[in-house]
């Protein structure tokens, strides 16, 4: 089982930048990894997945064109720029990796080993 842990959330006015960050254990290659967010009363949707080591990268709709998921060179590190924040990204986000085994990486059900979270608040 792959550990993770983010950090970089926080609050900001909409239209602004955050960067979020993903550590995970292991020193597996490729790894595919994902961030996730929960708002308060909604189930836990994808937002970004990339396949550590190649260009393979998902976006959701809600999330193309605004937020950049990124490996971080020489670090077992998943980045997740976003821009443009709206109020609608307000949620609590998690990253989640796992090795590949056959399924895509996009299969989310299979990410099931959660870090503790961070925050991200987009005031209008």
């Amino acid at each position: 089982q792959v550990q993770v842990g983010e950090s970089g959330g926080g609050s900001v006015q909409a239209g602004g930048s955050l960067r979020l960050s993903c550590e995970y254990s292991g020193k597996n290659a490729p790894m595919c990894v994902a961030w996730f967010r929960q708002a308060p009363g909604k189930e836990r949707e994808a937002v970004a997945g990339i396949l550590t080591g190649t260009t393979l990268t998902y976006y959701t709709d809600s999330a193309k064109g605004r937020f950049t998921i990124s490996q971080e060179s020489a670090k077992n590190t998943v980045s997740l720029q976003m821009n443009s924040l709206k109020p609608e990204d307000t949620a609590m986000y998690h990253c989640a990796a796992v090795i590949p085994s056959g399924l895509s990486c996009w299969h989310f059900p299979q990410y099931k080993n959660w870090g503790q979270g961070t925050q991200v608040t987009v005031s209008s």
